[in-house]
């Protein structure tokens, strides 16, 4: 009697990451649609949620219009490297330029949050460095995920965003 041979199915691990969305030029409502839509189309990464859109004002250069900013709760079987390629990718692709930091973007898509990891290497930073500071990450990440927890602060995102100074929680809900 001959022995089939049994196919191992490859292992395949979701890992949880929140994305910041952002833009502030040409509709930047449209811009951040086109993201998700483009993200959608990634094998290995579901959109679960996203959050409302935010009016915010800029940080760091003044004298540009305001942001429209956002952030989306997704799942993936990407590593946190292989996603930041993935956002670049699509900033790329969507014609982002990077001309001065803090500018006009068409689109910037940060990685926020992966799993409750700390990954700290030449490209890349998680949890963002910038997320405990600022209101236009905090608001929309509470309002889809208030227990997202950061893992180096110890805190959740809800608890954050209530520590955070007024002067920073300036949103329009769109």
């Amino acid at each position: 009697m001959q022995r089939e041979a049994i196919a191992a199915k490859p292992i395949t691990t979701w890992h949880v990451a929140y994305i910041g969305l952002g833009s502030n030029l040409d509709d930047p409502a449209a811009q951040l649609d086109e993201a998700r839509r483009r993200l959608d189309l990634i094998e290995g990464l579901r959109i679960t949620r996203v959050s409302s859109y935010y009016a915010t004002p800029p940080v760091g250069v003044l004298d540009q219009p305001w942001f429209i900013n956002a952030v989306a709760a997704i799942r993936t079987l990407l590593s946190p490297e292989e996603l930041l390629d993935i956002l670049l990718q699509v900033e790329n692709d969507m014609g982002r330029i990077r001309k001065q930091r803090w500018g006009p973007r068409l689109v910037d898509l940060d990685l926020l949050l992966y799993n409750n990891n700390v990954v700290n290497t030449r490209r890349l930073l998680v949890p963002h460095p910038e997320i405990s500071s600022r209101g236009f990450v905090l608001l929309p990440l509470a309002e889809i995920a208030p227990q997202a927890y950061h893992p180096v602060l110890h805190k959740t995102a809800a608890q954050l965003l209530e520590e955070l100074a007024p002067e920073s929680k300036v949103a329009h809900k769109l």
